[in-house]
């Protein structure tokens, strides 16, 4: 429930002491922070004294130069930036359904949902919402996570793991992923009836990169059944040079079984006859907790959960 009565109230907590904190951690000077803000120095040192006052804490260090953020400062810097930010942002929304728009939505996303669920959702959305506009990042969950935590995306699809910091991220599964192998069209291996692990384990493969949890499991599968792992290997996650390289070669590749499925239907690559035991973790939308959506992101998230459900089911 809302504080009818929070501390910021009480104090009479200014925008321009806010937009303050965030010039004189640009500037490192109150005389240009000043200036940035068309405000005299004195009002400016005004306003600092009065926050300082508020919150019973030193928020700057006077330095012979200039002036550096304390902790409390940095703290409160941090959520300076955020509010201003998120009055910016409020902003554009208004001015985007002025003109007719919903807004904009920066999207992120890893390889599988980019391959089926992402292009259907926003197929939907802007079928209904033509004026809205969106922009698609397509990488691994860290640094797709990297860039939500920097305000350059509004929401990920990706996966959240044990070095994530759950408290500050809400997530939603959508739905679980296989791994599948490919080839070429074509390659001799496609004649069998059935494969096994100590069929492939001498062949020559494309696998994800070193640390990645998909390259990981690759190599666990193979160790749970006695084998090492195949060492004749090419590393890329990049699915043009990955398709490039087997259309040219006998080597195969490991790939989420949506992306397989994909090529497969476009007669790009072939799906091996190798029950691989190799399942990925679920992915699912993930969005920060302090930060709510704009009404452009509410309806693709809206689009991403119904057009999951009509793609995956329900997940268990």
């Amino acid at each position: 429930m809302l504080d009818s009565n929070p501390w910021y109230v009480r104090t009479r907590l200014k925008t321009r002491q806010l937009l303050l904190l965030v010039a004189l951690d640009e500037e490192g000077n109150i005389h240009r922070a000043a200036d940035a803000l068309s405000m005299s120095q004195p009002a400016a040192s005004k306003l600092l004294r009065e926050l300082e006052e508020m919150l019973d804490a030193p928020l700057f260090e006077r330095m012979p130069r200039g002036m550096r953020p304390t902790l409390y400062g940095e703290v409160m810097i941090r959520h300076a930036r955020a509010v201003v930010g998120s009055l910016d942002q409020a902003r554009e929304e208004v001015l985007a359904l002025k003109s007719g728009q919903l807004g904009r939505v920066a999207v992120g996303t890893i390889t599988s949902p980019a391959v089926s669920l992402l292009p259907a959702a926003i197929a939907q959305v802007k079928q209904h919402h033509p004026g809205l506009s969106v922009s698609v990042e397509i990488d691994s969950s860290n640094v797709l996570l990297e860039s939500l935590a920097q305000d350059k995306l509004d929401l990920v699809i990706g996966r959240l793991s044990v070095e994530h910091d759950k408290l500050h991220l809400r997530y939603e599964p959508l739905a679980e992923e296989q791994a599948l192998a490919v080839a070429r069209s074509g390659h001799p291996l496609l004649t069998a009836q059935s494969l096994t692990l100590a069929d492939v384990v001498d062949a020559s493969w494309v696998v994800p990169p070193a640390q990645s949890v998909l390259r990981h499991r690759f190599e666990l599968m193979f160790q749970r059944q006695s084998l090492a792992p195949p060492s004749n290997v090419v590393e890329s996650a990049e699915l043009l040079f990955v398709t490039s390289l087997l259309s040219q070669s006998d080597m195969l590749a490991v790939l989420a079984a949506e992306v397989a499925h994909y090529y497969a239907a476009h007669g790009l690559l072939s799906i091996l006859p190798l029950d691989m035991p190799l399942r990925m973790d679920d992915f699912g939308i993930i969005t920060r907790t302090g930060q709510l959506l704009s009404p452009a992101s509410t309806q693709v998230v809206r689009a991403l959960k119904q057009v999951a459900g009509e793609l995956y089911g329900a997940i268990t």
